[in-house]
């Protein structure tokens, strides 16, 4: 586990890694990041912004919620304690949040924290937190932010696929080229 203060100028290197910090919550600063899905139900992620000890701003991602039952319905988010707190989070790159793109068009450059600042007025730093727990259990998320999942993926169902669809054209070239010839000797 990571102090935050070891985490300075290259956050990237510290992406993904269980860090420990202090500070406190501000409740007036959160934003409801919407077209989240947890199991199939729609819900929001609730980012609530951060004060560092040592003066610091930052988002903390404290989970997903379950949107309201219609679009009039506030959604029930967990309170956040008073005072400082003692967190435990992962370290995130502001490159890590859903940029909206689409079959993987290049995104427009600005990232979501700045996106996050400039409709807050606020600022902060360029990376944020995914809240895992911390001294409070009003702390612990319902449901944490997920962790993507590593794997090979369907590569090698797709490589047989495409040696399958090769074979086929190999199979109707010779079938063209056949009947090409018969066509030929019959004449």
């Amino acid at each position: 586990m990571i102090d935050l203060k070891e985490v300075t100028d290259n956050a990237a290197a510290f992406e993904w890694r269980t860090i420990e910090t202090s500070g406190e919550f501000d409740g007036a600063n959160q934003i409801l990041l919407k077209n989240r899905y947890f199991e199939g139900v729609y819900g929001y992620e609730v980012l609530t912004r951060f004060q560092l000890n040592d003066g610091r701003n930052l988002w903390v991602d404290r989970g997903w919620v379950k949107a309201g039952k219609d679009a009039q319905t506030a959604p029930v988010i967990t309170a956040i304690p008073k005072g400082q707190v003692s967190i435990k989070a992962r370290l995130r790159l502001d490159r890590s949040l859903p940029q909206g793109a689409f079959f993987a068009l290049p995104a427009t450059g600005a990232g979501m924290i700045s996106k996050l600042n400039a409709q807050s007025g606020l600022e902060s730093e360029g990376f944020y937190l995914d809240l895992i727990g911390g001294a409070d259990p009003l702390l612990t998320p319902k449901v944490a932010a997920q962790i993507p999942e590593l794997s090979d993926g369907p590569h090698l169902a797709y490589a047989l696929q495409w040696i399958f669809f090769a074979g086929l054209i190999g199979y109707g070239r010779i079938l063209i080229r056949r009947g090409q010839i018969l066509t030929s000797k019959e004449l």
